[in-house]
């Protein structure tokens, strides 16, 4: 008979075999029902030296006979409850990922001394337990008001009242991904972690927020709330978040207090922020060296020049400039669609920077994100790969100039003042920028490389990571996953990764919603989440208050009692 989980002991079973390569084996002790283990779940093994925690990857159904399987009892006999757990069991796959000397606890427990790489495996018949709070909270830290090193991402799975956090800390030492197939709520998943950056002063944002979804508000997905309207950062942060957008039309439409109109002069378009758009564009490598030519003729006037030129002109002005005819026509053609750009004028705003000129617009980003203020930059109805592409290698370019200046004066003076903040640039449907092809030219595939070495890093939001070259993949520090279904997919998320073999299946066993894997540098060793519910609750963790508590609590300020 199985007892029901809730009322049974948390010992779930006993190692039988295993190795160091493959993982462990454990025989489901005969209480709890198969059905009742998920892949994916958080256990430990008491060992007897060591604690081994471990994550479930994979079920099986064993006996101990074959006879008993070629005549099977019908079921809910008598002979069904007789066979079960002595001929009839479950097989259990654990992948260890940490070991933790036994005994060490309270003030001795040191996160980075005492937790340790496996490199060893519990003797035959440890026990097997369910994780409790204490060991989710010793392998992942705890989320407390007082320190900001540590943000609550969600739960355990069948936790729902323990925490598992991620180390901001070394969360932006790297470049990080969010990924998951269309409607896996990756757009949540990555509000969470701005909202989680955002509270601690870890880092400043910079997000190029291509459907409009992270600075005002936008509409939940799932849930009881779902086709409500849930809060964006600036209403959850209103003195640290600009929003900045290409749209003005679309914000005062949507009724989106805007602090920034973002336009970008023709004269600011350089040959290096339109190369990146060769597959957008469909331009042929010849294409871009004649770019060049015309750049070293007419400085920053050259895509100005090329598009006022008459048609019926060009293969007169070829010969004369000395390009291609034929190449010098299809830039033409094909750049024409950068001058229809609405957020793209013709008037000339531009004050020498060094080797990279800045817009009024650009500049007063730079400021606010040196200032410490995050930055949201709309596009709203400006849609398309074409603006995408073009504002955010544009404006990353010079935004990373600006940063690698500030990072060469603080090597040089070491003087903490100097220290520039570390920058988060978060871009959608990366595979777009960093593609193979793509990121050999982009800012984007720079930033990935250096990890850090000028404080900026990026975090990638895709629903298709096979599309992202292998070299940059290999280079995320921290990976959130929600489901994906396509193999090459699933592949590419655990590039670079060791151990992933085991983890595919935990993958692929995701819920569609509110589940994500997360593995990498910001976290000890993998582990499945129901990811926090973003709604009151959680606005109310990053400080937000209705305008009537506001009321009430100064109200209280003012009569001299207690918040």
């Amino acid at each position: 008979m199985v007892v029901n989980r809730e009322n049974h002991s948390h010992n779930l079973g006993v190692i039988t075999a295993g190795s160091l390569a493959e993982g462990l084996e454990m025989r489901l002790d005969p209480a709890y029902a198969v059905e009742q283990v998920r892949a994916g779940k958080f256990v430990v093994v008491e060992g007897s030296e060591f604690d081994f925690f471990s994550m479930i990857t994979d079920v099986c159904l064993d006996a101990s006979s074959g006879a008993i399987l070629r005549d099977p009892p019908r079921r809910s006999s008598l002979l069904d409850d007789v066979l079960a757990g002595d001929h009839t069991y479950a097989t259990i796959s654990l992948k260890p990922m940490l070991m933790l000397q036994r005994g060490v606890a309270g003030e001795r427990f040191d996160r980075e001394e005492h937790l340790r790489p496996v490199k060893s495996i519990p003797v035959h018949f440890s026990t097997v337990r369910e994780a409790g709070k204490d060991d989710v909270n010793r392998v992942f830290g705890e989320e407390s008001v007082t320190q900001t090193r540590f943000f609550n991402l969600g739960a355990p799975l069948d936790m729902d009242n323990v925490e598992v956090c991620l180390d901001l800390d070394r969360f932006i030492e790297r470049s990080n991904g969010i990924f998951g197939k269309t409607g896996t709520g990756k757009t949540f998943l990555t509000r969470l972690v701005l909202a989680g950056l955002i509270r601690s002063h870890k880092a400043v944002n910079l997000i190029f927020d291509m459907h409009s979804e992270y600075g005002w508000e936008t509409r939940a997905e799932s849930g009881p709330g779902k086709d409500a309207f849930v809060k964006g950062l600036k209403n959850l942060f209103p003195g640290k978040v600009l929003i900045c957008t290409l749209d003005p039309d679309s914000a005062r439409q949507r009724n989106v207090s805007f602090d920034l109109e973002v336009q970008i002069p023709l004269n600011e378009i350089e040959v290096e922020d339109i190369a990146p758009l060769q597959e957008e564009l469909n331009l042929h490598p010849t294409a871009i060296e004649t770019a060049y030519i015309l750049r070293n003729l007419f400085k920053k006037n050259w895509l100005k020049k090329l598009l006022d030129t008459d048609p019926a002109e060009m293969k007169e002005q070829a010969e004369q400039w000395g390009a291609n005819k034929e190449s010098l026509a299809a830039l033409y053609r094909k750049l024409r669609a950068v001058r229809d750009l609405p957020f793209v004028v013709d008037k000339t705003e531009t004050k020498a920077e060094g080797e990279i000129t800045l817009t009024a617009s650009i500049r007063r980003i730079i400021e606010e994100l040196r200032g410490g203020r995050h930055v949201d930059l709309e596009f709203g109805r400006v849609s398309g790969m074409l603006a995408y592409l073009l504002v955010a290698n544009l404006i990353s370019r010079r935004i990373h100039h600006e940063w690698v200046k500030d990072a060469e004066k603080y090597m040089a003076t070491q003087k903490l003042e100097d220290r520039p903040r570390p920058l988060l640039i978060t871009i959608e449907e990366a595979h777009k920028f960093l593609n193979p092809a793509a990121a050999r030219q982009t800012i984007f595939g720079v930033i990935a490389r250096e990890l850090r070495k000028y404080f900026v890093s990026l975090l990638v939001v895709d629903q298709r990571p096979s599309g992202i070259d292998d070299e940059i993949l290999s280079q995320l520090g921290t990976r959130i996953t929600a489901l994906l279904n396509d193999e090459k997919d699933i592949q590419a998320v655990f590039t670079g990764v060791s151990g992933a073999s085991a983890l595919r299946n935990v993958l692929a066993t995701l819920d569609t919603k509110q589940q994500a894997l997360i593995l990498g540098h910001a976290t000890p060793m993998p582990v499945v989440v129901k990811t926090r519910t973003y709604g009151l609750d959680f606005y109310r963790a990053m400080g937000w208050e209705s305008k009537e508590e506001k009321s009430l609590r100064l109200g209280r300020i003012t009569a001299g009692l207690p918040e």
